[in-house]
């Protein structure tokens, strides 16, 4: 378990990003991943019937996308007690092993946090 109020600002930042995309767009997860450079890139989870995406994935889709070489940190805002295996993965491509994957209840609380 994590303090959320010993985190740092920046993590704070991504929590509170990743938890407004999830309220906004009436998804099961928001998430939000911070680049090398300091940007940030927010995304909720995508289902259509041709794709489905966590919001994790989605958020870091969109750094590649956008250019980002590597990224600091993750968060997930979610209902699950857990990251997924496969959202682990897509933060350790761009990131590497040792970038930190925040895990939130929809109420911003940190309750997890794990290393890609």
């Amino acid at each position: 378990m994590t303090d959320s109020s010993a985190l740092d600002p920046e993590d704070r930042k991504i929590v509170t990003l990743a938890r407004s995309a999830r309220a906004r767009n009436g998804v099961p997860e928001g998430a939000a991943v911070r680049d090398s450079t300091g940007r940030t890139y927010v995304a909720g989870s995508v289902e259509l019937p041709s794709l489905r995406l966590s919001a994790l994935r989605t958020a870091v889709a969109m750094a590649v996308a956008s250019g980002a070489e590597s990224l600091e940190a993750a968060a997930v805002v979610s209902g699950a007690d857990g990251v997924s295996a496969e959202d682990l993965a897509a933060v350790r491509d761009l990131g590497g092993p040792g970038t930190p994957v925040l895990l939130a209840g929809p109420d911003g609380e940190v309750r997890l946090t794990v290393p890609a």
